[in-house]
């Protein structure tokens, strides 16, 4: 691919780090999105780009902040310098490390809790928090450390935390300000554990649902993409202009929901202008709102015929300094992805002097960390890395470390404010995600609402199932390994019915061998079981979901033609062929993941105050092979398109529906 090389000059203003994408005559520009309800408005209509445009962010130093800034990095050692880039995992550091090293961030993976303790306390996980600030503090210089975390549905990897739906539920809700108010009472939880970052949002613009981190996703539409980053980072970090509350991260920079194949990690072959355009948008709305730090992306981008050769984003020059730095303006701080430099053409896990030069400025290198920093000394001290780009880099982490606050803060405990615990509980405001994200695909004979006192037979797999209801990116990596005790406060689909109609009038029988007669309606809770970035590719098998979940076809078979009719809610996250699951349910809901308040999912089931308004922020597919499948592609013709969903009583029937499909798709 042809490029536009950086003068001299403007690869030296890079490396001061004090380039500010200021624009051209023929560059575009956007800046923060028209508001709507005081939230950003998803617009009809997005303008074509020509060109990564100069993102004018809200978030900018005030008067001397740069100075300061610069005062610090000329009183650091290059070891000193290096330890603000280094960022190892929780399980593999102690604080007196962090002392040592002059480490400048930490992170816990899924999974990872103080101690190693599933069920450690807020209290435990401040202990943790103040222990490593202590010995930041305890430095030459007294730079604090960041702790980074995966709170990307709430503070999931806390134990007692209530978690929201995953993103693709959110975006069946078509509601900015939710996604805004989700965003904030997540940084309300993470203050409670003494966290400063968060790895959120992805913004991924998913285009094949055979990708395993579809759910992590808003929307296929981009539109929807930048509205939800700009409210995403807005509710994380707060309204203010030089200083934010929690650290938002707009990852993975840049393309992953658009391999080939939907392979995870995979090969992105996507054209520039498509890439500006689809995959761009997410940035856009969340470095307007002033987004302090950007992940990289584990995906390569590589076309042959378009003469695209980047190869693994995270070796990117072009990527990450001529486009995010220089182009887009970006002034924050660029951090690598789990490992993601060994991923690089001619590095490994601990060295890696091409990310370091192609603008990664934190490298997360969980184990193998103190290899990495003696490496990567010595390949400045050689001349590999220009020591300008060691600067850059830190003049990058003092500057997002002052914007947050953390400079002159407190300790994490001081931080927490008074009756921290109950921040935990977002109890209400989960359950309203959840009533906001169901979509009602089926309700032949208007089976939907139930009536107040009706009597149901619940069956399925995960009626009763916090795990499946939370998925991936839950209490562990994968979302696997927990039961109904792991959530404390939770609730089902089972108990929030059990609530709705009345203990008395709700039976379970999980594998439906109780004859449904008599009962005014069997509900029908399947889908999906946990999964997260690799584990949840569908690869060459198809979309047939009960191909890979023939249990849930087996339960409806047993409970359905017996006079009695059946609601399917089905949770997942992606969109999937379920036609035999569909022809079997009178009434069918796209439940997606909802988190810990099942109660939300009742509350639409059952005639109340509340009613369906969700649609689908994803194409349904009507053949186990259609994949992928987004709107306006040649010949599209989906189940159901983006934008579908049938309200409170309203007749719904799709008739019957094909129910032959290929093994695999290969």
């Amino acid at each position: 691919m042809s490029r536009r090389h950086l003068s001299t000059a403007l690869a030296a203003l890079l490396a001061a780090g004090l380039t500010t994408g200021a624009t051209t005559p023929d560059r575009p520009v956007v800046g923060e999105p028209r508001l709507e309800h005081g939230c950003a408005r998803i617009e009809q209509r997005l303008p074509e780009l020509a060109d990564w445009p100069t993102v004018r962010t809200r978030v900018r130093s005030g008067p001397g902040d740069e100075e300061r800034v610069r005062r610090i990095l000329d009183s650091m050692t290059l070891a000193e310098k290096v330890g603000q880039m280094t960022q190892p995992e929780i399980q593999s550091i102690t604080p007196d490390e962090v002392r040592r090293y002059a480490i400048g961030s930490v992170l816990s993976g899924g999974g990872s809790w103080p101690g190693g303790d599933k069920h450690a306390s807020p209290r435990d996980w401040l202990a943790l928090a103040d222990a490593y600030w202590d010995a930041s503090k305890g430095t030459r210089l007294g730079v604090p450390v960041l702790w980074g975390i995966d709170a990307v549905h709430g503070n999931n990897n806390v134990f007692g935390a209530t978690v929201f739906p995953h993103n693709i539920g959110l975006g069946a809700a078509h509601d900015p300000c939710l996604v805004r108010d989700v965003a904030a009472a997540t940084a309300d939880q993470v203050r409670v554990t003494g966290q400063d970052w968060t790895f959120a949002p992805t913004l991924a613009v998913a285009r094949d649902d055979r990708w395993g981190r579809t759910y992590e996703g808003y929307a296929e539409d981009p539109r929807i993409t930048r509205a939800y980053g700009y409210e995403a980072v807005r509710g994380l970090q707060g309204d203010g202009r030089r200083r934010v509350d929690v650290l938002a991260t707009a990852k993975h920079f840049i393309g992953d929901g658009g391999t080939i194949g939907g392979k995870d990690q995979g090969v992105n072959p996507s054209s520039v202008a498509d890439m500006v355009n689809t995959h761009g948008q997410g940035y856009y709305g969340a470095l307007a709102a002033g987004a302090q730090t950007v992940m990289v992306s584990f995906n390569s981008w590589d076309n042959a015929e378009l003469g695209i050769a980047e190869g693994k984003l995270h070796g990117s020059r072009h990527v990450l300094t001529d486009v995010l730095k220089a182009k887009m303006g970006f002034d924050g701080l660029v951090v690598s992805d789990w490992n993601g430099i060994g991923q690089v053409e001619g590095c490994t896990n601990a060295s890696c002097p091409r990310a370091i030069n192609a603008g990664v400025d934190v490298v997360m290198v969980p184990t193998d960390w103190k290899a990495f920093i003696a490496n990567t000394v010595q390949q400045v001290e050689s001349g590999l890395i220009p020591v300008a780009r060691i600067d850059d880099a830190v003049t990058r982490i003092l500057r997002v470390k002052l914007r947050a606050g953390v400079l002159d803060g407190e300790r994490p405990s001081a931080r927490a404010h008074a009756g921290s615990a109950k921040a935990l509980q977002a109890k209400e405001l989960a359950r309203k995600a959840v009533r906001e994200s169901l979509v009602l695909l089926k309700n032949d004979r208007h089976v939907l609402p139930l009536k107040p006192r009706a009597k149901v037979l619940v069956v399925g797999k995960s009626a009763d199932s916090l795990q499946n209801q939370t998925g991936g990116w839950t209490l562990s990596w994968q979302g696997t390994g927990n039961t109904n005790a792991d959530f404390p406060g939770g609730t089902t689909v089972l108990s929030g019915l059990s609530d709705a109609l009345g203990a008395e009038n709700v039976v379970f029988s999980e594998h439906g061998d109780v004859d449904p007669k008599g009962f005014d309606a069997v509900v029908a809770v399947l889908g999906e079981t946990p999964y997260a970035e690799g584990h949840g590719d569908i690869g060459e098998r198809t979309l047939e979901a009960a191909r890979q979940y023939p249990e849930d076809v087996a339960v409806l078979d047993r409970v359905r033609g017996r006079g009695t009719p059946v609601v399917t809610v089905y949770l997942s996250g992606r969109p999937l062929l379920v036609n035999k699951e569909l022809n079997r349910s009178d009434a069918f809901v796209a439940a997606w993941l909802p988190g810990t308040e099942g109660g939300g999912v009742a509350d639409l089931l059952v005639r109340g105050r509340h009613s369906f308004r969700g649609t689908l922020p994803y194409s349904w597919p009507r053949a186990a092979c259609q994949s992928p499948l987004n709107a306006g592609q040649p010949g599209y013709d989906p189940l159901f398109a983006p934008g579908y969903g049938l309200r409170s009583g309203q007749h719904g029937d799709v008739g019957p529906l094909p129910e032959d499909a290929p093994e695999t798709c290969g």
